[in-house]
């Protein structure tokens, strides 16, 4: 699978998710410890609206503070829905992989910066369906992607504080519960009672 495809997949399957928010949900707690249902999904859309930007050569300078603050409005499913939409436009646009990404990082191939989408399309989709009582399986094929791609950056992601140390897993722990306490969190989280 290639990664635009792997992109689409993981995009695809968090807006799902946040499709089955309930409208009593978006202030229930997630595994995020400082974010509940809304400020999760809030945090992924904010991450997605520069998806359009960056890949066509803006800054992050230039984009300035556009993004700051609310992007879901009264309308959280439908914000999610437009911004994923432009944002797969973006990625699939032909020769959008051969640009370099203006991140406040420093430059960076789009094939990394779409790698670190999918990262947070899928950890925080994970976030989301535990959160509200979803399906929290992911796509089997984007999660392997996914961990090829993270196991060469796990420690920069960690001496960055990019993300939280990793926690063991039980032994026969599946890929996906692997990638999960990679990035932080126990797979076995529950909201709580």
């Amino acid at each position: 699978m290639d990664l635009v495809e792997t992109y689409r997949r993981s995009l695809a399957e968090f807006v799902d998710r946040v499709e089955q928010v309930a409208p009593g949900q978006w202030s229930d707690p997630t595994p995020c410890p400082d974010w509940d249902v809304r400020a999760l999904v809030n945090h992924v859309v904010t991450e997605d609206r520069w998806t359009a930007p960056l890949l066509a050569g803006r800054t992050v300078e230039e984009i300035g503070g556009r993004f700051d603050g609310d992007q879901l409005g009264d309308d959280p499913i439908g914000a999610v829905r437009q911004v994923a939409s432009q944002a797969e436009v973006a990625a699939s646009h032909p020769g959008a992989l051969d640009t370099t990404v203006h991140l406040t990082a420093g430059e960076t191939p789009a094939g990394e910066y779409l790698n670190q989408l999918v990262a947070e399309h899928l950890v925080h989709g994970w976030d989301l369906a535990v959160a509200i009582g979803a399906d929290p399986r992911l796509d089997a094929d984007v999660v392997a992607a996914c961990t090829r791609w993270f196991e060469a950056r796990v420690a920069d992601y960690r001496s960055g504080d990019l993300v939280r140390p990793g926690l063991d897993v039980r032994v026969g722990a599946d890929a996906q519960d692997r990638l999960i306490a990679a990035f932080g969190r126990d797979p076995d989280w529950t909201p709580p009672a």
